[in-house]
Parts: C-alpha cells; sequence; structure tokens
C-alpha cells in the first residue's frame, strides 16, 4: 500500500537518491519542522522524496531497520518504506515504524511537538495511546 501511495504522490514531489543526500534532506525536513534530526535513524536510504502541495513525505531504505534509542532504552522498527504527511510541527498518517511496549510491537501513527512543550516529543499510536519523550533522546 506505501508503494502505490508514493507513486501516487511521486508527480511534482522533490526526489532525491543515494544515502548521503537522502539522509541530509531528511534531516532538513525534520529541522524545518522543528523535529529531533535522530527521529529516523534509517540506514542505505535509496529514495528521499517530499510532496510540498500535499504535504506527503517518505523514505525507502534498502531493509527494514531496528533501532533502540538508548536515552530512553525505547525499541524501534522501521520498515523499508516509511511515509507520513507534514502538518505543522506533526508527522501524521505515519506507516512503517513501530515501537516494542513490553512484547508487542505497536504502530506509530503520528509524532510531533505540541507548541505547550517545545522540548518534548509525542508519539501517538494506532490504538490512540501516547508516549510523551525529551526532544533529546533523538538528537
Amino acid at each position: 500500500m506505501a508503494s502505490q501511495l508514493i507513486e501516487e504522490q511521486r508527480k511534482g514531489a522533490e526526489v532525491h537518491a543515494g544515502h548521503d543526500l537522502c539522509e541530509e534532506k531528511m534531516k532538513q525536513l525534520l529541522a524545518e519542522l522543528g523535529l529531533p534530526k535522530g527521529l529516523l535513524p534509517l540506514e542505505e536510504i535509496r529514495e528521499f522524496g517530499h510532496n510540498r502541495s500535499s504535504g506527503f513525505v517518505w523514505a525507502i531504505q534498502k531493509k527494514k531497520k531496528n533501532h533502540t534509542f538508548e536515552k530512553i532504552k525505547q525499541v524501534t522498527s522501521y520498515a523499508a518504506e516509511v511515509t507520513a504527511f507534514v502538518d505543522g510541527r506533526k508527522l501524521k498518517k505515519v506507516n512503517g515504524i513501530k515501537a516494542r511496549e513490553m512484547l508487542i510491537w505497536v504502530s506509530i501513527v503520528e509524532v510531533g511537538i505540541n507548541d505547550s512543550a517545545p522540548d518534548k516529543v509525542v508519539f501517538l499510536s494506532s490504538a490512540g495511546l501516547s508516549k510523551t519523550f525529551p526532544a533529546s533522546a533523538f538528537e
């Protein structure tokens, strides 16, 4: 499903290829949104795209990646294709990111920063549960 959405959004989008350039562009976008640059620690990124008119962003990496954010001991899984829509200081309708809570993997559907607490990142799960972490944990 993510691949189909990426193809639909490709027209009019800025599309970049190659890990170094994609990582740079992705970090620029995160900084532009006021989100921590280390929020998406992807590896071997093949493509990064951003359709500014719709707000759609995507990153395609060679393979799925699990990552542990050491400062908060949070294990997160990133699918080979990660997609989202940019809305203010948030990534909404996120697809391809899961966090491990206890023994289960929980899909993350929104990541953002509230203006009332700019030093905190809020994650919202598909079940409607939220969890907040210091932004410094993702740098």
